[in-house]
């Protein structure tokens, strides 16, 4: 008879951590969240797949100087986003906006001072025209609830550029109209529904709001950038913030959930997730998701946008009477803004459209954005001090930004379940936001919503345990 042999050990993971709620993101939706819930005496974790905290909020470096290679701008009817910036002691500047704008449209240089380049008598009326058409089409878009507004069907049928051809605009117009798509929504206007820009731009308090500089949606900077704004909260917030722990898997039942990363696994009673739709397909649920809401995640795929950054030694542009906000139709870049410190070096920041950027080294990309700035602001633009960039649509984990480029047909048939929970799973971000959807301020506003939905739900349970014991 032999002898026995014992099986060797088989490695067991750590027995899981138990909290009210856990949060998968520690971008501003989900630290605000947090934030609330730890101050309604709740136990939280915040889980984020990235080794930082911020989400789509990245400070970079360019002549010593910290860029916003992310989010970069708040408006002043961004209360939630204002506020929380001056209570972790982050202060604002405005956005430099003196001198004439500068426009390279149709292979020719030309000047002008409104937000929008009308280098004709003809472009002025023609830009009139379109944006009345489309500020009377928002009057009936429920930020809300757009899936429902009236003629929804209709206005999602067609994307922004189907809808754009068929109004005829002068070649002008629509190179201004396809520059507007790219910022905001990372994409071409082919690629986005008319109903998903109508929402998003009666969300951001209508399209001279959206656009605007001074008044507007540009209106200031962080001093300290955005993502300053992240890493104070998360700081407060301690050991209850984790990095580099992607979630890979949430499961439910009656009792709770389990949220469960690669190496550490969770216990709460509700979970708040904050990433983006598409993202939220690399998680695992169990159950699975509902038939809309698998159907959200596949359609409401994220946009792509790159940011450059030259630095000099002085913001040259100005003595030349420039703002350094500059909209070109060729090309990488598409758009400029001055964003120098207030003391100090000159700095450009230039958007670049991906399929002209992305594919290509960091020295070809430069040469390509010095070419352009050269072309916008003189030959001074051709020796910076330092360069950086930063492409969005390649970024390794959750690649993609500024917002959800959102196809025809996928609000009507998905865009309920943006907020509808699952089980004891809630949404939050900036997507799920109706008024200031795609801004820091709906990220905020919407992790404040979902940590008070939560909040009423744990105090429901307590309420209803205290019940069942004062019966026995």
């Amino acid at each position: 008879m032999s002898a026995s042999r014992k099986s060797p050990a088989t490695p067991t993971r750590p027995e899981p951590e138990s909290v009210d709620v856990v949060i998968v993101g520690a971008g501003f939706a989900g630290l605000s969240a947090a934030e609330r819930l730890v101050s309604r005496g709740c136990s939280v974790v915040v889980l984020e797949g990235r080794d930082r905290v911020g989400g789509r909020s990245l400070t970079g470096e360019v002549g010593g100087i910290p860029v916003d290679f992310g989010a970069t701008w708040v408006a002043r009817r961004h209360t939630a986003v204002l506020d929380l910036a001056r209570r972790v002691g982050c202060t604002t500047m405005p956005q430099y906006a003196e001198g004439r704008n500068v426009a390279w449209m149709g292979g020719r240089r030309f000047t002008y001072k409104l937000t929008i380049p009308t280098p004709s008598p003809i472009v002025l009326v023609d830009m009139a025209r379109m944006q009345l058409a489309l500020e009377r089409l928002m009057k009936k878009v429920d930020v809300d609830a757009a899936w429902s507004s009236p003629d929804a069907a209709r206005l999602d049928a067609i994307s922004f550029g189907d809808w754009l051809d068929r109004r005829r605009p002068h070649r002008t117009t629509r190179a201004l109209m396809n520059i507007v798509s790219k910022v905001q929504w990372g994409c071409q206007p082919a690629e986005v529904s008319l109903l998903h820009v109508l929402r998003y731009s009666k969300a951001a308090g209508g399209l001279d709001h959206m656009l605007d500089v001074e008044g507007g949606q540009q209106q200031d900077r962080l001093r300290e950038t955005t993502q300053e704004i992240a890493k104070r909260v998360a700081a407060s917030l301690g050991d209850r913030v984790v990095v580099g722990a992607p979630v890979r898997s949430i499961s439910q039942d009656d009792t709770g959930v389990v949220v469960t990363t690669d190496s550490t696994s969770y216990t709460a009673r509700y979970a708040i997730v904050t990433a983006t739709p598409e993202h939220r397909a690399d998680i695992e649920f169990s159950p699975a998701l509902p038939a809309a809401a698998e159907g959200l995640n596949r359609t409401w795929r994220m946009g792509a946008l790159s940011k450059a950054f030259a630095a000099y030694e002085t913001p040259f542009w100005r003595a030349n009477g420039l703002s350094g906000e500059a909209l070109t139709d060729s090309g990488p870049v598409f758009i400029t803004f001055d964003v120098s410190p207030e003391h100090g070096p000159g700095v450009l920041v230039a958007f670049c459209d991906p399929v002209f950027f992305d594919g290509f080294t960091v020295e070809e990309r430069r040469e390509r954005v010095l070419r352009q700035l050269v072309d916008l602001y003189g030959d001074r633009a051709a020796a910076p001090l330092d360069y950086a960039d930063h492409c969005w649509g390649t970024d390794e984990f959750a690649p993609g930004g500024p917002n959800a480029a959102v196809g025809p047909y996928a609000t009507t048939s998905y865009g309920s379940a943006l907020l509808e929970p699952h089980g004891r799973i809630h949404w939050a971000g900036t997507e799920s936001a109706g008024e200031w959807a795609g801004s820091l301020n709906g990220a905020v506003l919407t992790g404040w919503r979902a940590a008070e939905a939560v909040h009423d739900r744990l105090a429901e349970g307590v309420d209803a345990e205290a019940a069942e014991l004062a019966l026995t």
